[in-house]
């Protein structure tokens, strides 16, 4: 039973216009599971969940915004300028993604792969319904023309029941768009790229997916995050259009004048015996590849920081520190900068779109080479999920170890790629995809079983 007690009746923001409620909680795991499935009502939500990570630069334990109110659907033409206004416009709590395609709006690029999912290239919208869960402390901010709603709203999220899970007939075949044979060769050619001097690194990727296929979208997500725990999760609706995100990797976030990414490139895999996992963490540290790949991005990253950096404000707090998720070990880097007061926080996003771990060095050159070896449209895999605040703030993650959903076209999808460098081994390169793309994998092909798929010891 969840104990709950009324701690603030009201208060009103800034601009007046949420009312916040606050209310408090001794079962926080139990609210949490409760709010996602009651959430399930709406046609548009973001769920965002940090999973307890105790990360320096946390601002809630999970979020729910829900319910359109307004919001900004557009292709990638003009879409920075198209944001930009309607950020400012609003002055209030947005959220929304950006796919890896509004690349070409910065770029004279283009995305003209397959592409079975069909996401809008960019999709904001103003929640009439947000929560913050933070530790112990439930907050309710609603816009004021239904903050009426806010009691009957925690009482029904005290009680609701989880759904019915129905079981799902059709048997999922999934594929590769490469298959391994032509993966080792497009590796070679890209290879042959870096050995001319074209690029130093790029991301290659690969899709996986099915067709003709029906989920079960709460539960494929709850048993993905229960196998893989990561600080960035995030659960997407938007009618029939589904993104169920994993991700251990924050893109950028602005908090006041401070901008802060934490891009990854670095895997090992994790295993059972404690004495072993611990040299092969320390191995990860010292691989000289893999520390490679990562102070490239590094670079990149610095680069497109200074862009809106005050001078001198451009520094790495961290390099290449070895951060344990339950799947993997990964080498995360922390690189922070200052921005001027009066700098938009959409042109922070334009100078550093799309985040340099998901293309390479140099930036624009690593996504010709993408879209010339890649045989699917990334869409939204490898773009990013977050929100902007009425203070002007901002928090994005990275769309990584993800499943994508389109319902009305029964098409499934997930992605998986890794950084190739001079040093690259293309069947190193190819394990590395299949350990990444373990966990969808495994959550797609054992959805109809009723117990918890990480007490079966597949991870």
């Amino acid at each position: 039973m969840v104990a709950f007690f009324v701690g603030i009746i009201r208060i009103f923001t800034k601009d007046m216009q949420r009312t916040i409620r606050i209310f408090k909680t001794v079962d926080i795991s139990e609210f949490k599971s409760n709010l996602l499935n009651w959430s399930q009502q709406f046609e548009t939500l973001i769920w965002l969940d940090s999973n307890n990570h105790n990360q320096q630069y946390n601002s809630f334990d999970c979020a729910l915004a829900a319910d359109e109110f307004t919001s900004i659907k557009t292709d990638y033409y003009n879409a920075f300028e198209k944001l930009k206004e309607y950020q400012t416009l609003t002055k209030d709590y947005i959220f929304g993604y950006l796919t890896y395609d509004v690349k070409n709006d910065v770029e004279q690029l283009s995305s003209s792969n397959f592409d079975g999912l069909n996401f809008a290239d960019l999709y904001f919208f103003q929640p009439k319904k947000l929560i913050f869960v933070k530790k112990e402390a439930i907050e309710f901010h609603y816009l004021k023309m239904i903050d009426d709603e806010i009691e009957s709203d925690f009482e029904e999220i005290k009680k609701v029941k989880a759904p019915k899970i129905e079981k799902i007939n059709s048997d999922i075949n999934i594929k590769l768009r490469i298959p391994q044979k032509e993966y080792h060769s497009k590796i070679d050619e890209i290879l042959a790229h870096i050995q001319r001097g074209d690029i130093y690194e790029v991301n290659f990727c690969q899709e996986f997916y099915a067709e003709n296929t029906t989920i079960n979208p709460v539960e494929v997500y709850r048993h993905l995050n229960e196998i893989s725990a990561p600080p960035f999760a995030s659960f997407l609706k938007l009618d029939n259009k589904i993104a169920l995100c994993a991700s251990p990797e924050r893109y950028i976030k602005k908090e006041g004048l401070k901008i802060i990414s934490q891009p990854i490139k670095g895997t090992a895999k994790r295993v059972q015996s404690k004495l072993d996992d611990t040299q092969l963490a320390a191995n990860l540290m010292q691989n000289e590849k893999e520390r490679a790949e990562n102070v490239m991005i590094v670079d990149l990253v610095r680069n497109d920081l200074s862009k809106t950096a005050k001078k001198g404000s451009v520094k790495v707090e961290e390099l290449c520190k070895v951060y344990s998720f339950k799947q993997v070990h990964q080498l995360i880097s922390t690189v922070v900068s200052e921005v001027k007061e009066n700098t938009h926080p959409v042109d922070v996003i334009r100078e550093t779109f799309p985040m340099g771990s998901m293309t390479g060095a140099p930036k624009v050159a690593a996504m010709k080479i993408i879209e010339k070896f890649e045989e699917s449209k990334r869409g939204l895999y490898s773009g990013t999920v977050g929100y902007f605040t009425p203070e002007n703030d901002f928090n994005f993650n990275v769309i990584i170890r993800s499943i994508l959903y389109n319902a009305s076209k029964k098409y499934v999808s997930y992605s998986v790629g890794g950084a190739i460098t001079a040093k690259s081994i293309p069947d190193k390169e190819y394990e590395e995809c299949l350990l990444k793309a373990k966990a969808m994998k495994y959550v797609l092909l054992n959805q109809n079983n009723e117990d918890d798929v990480t007490s079966r010891g597949a991870f």
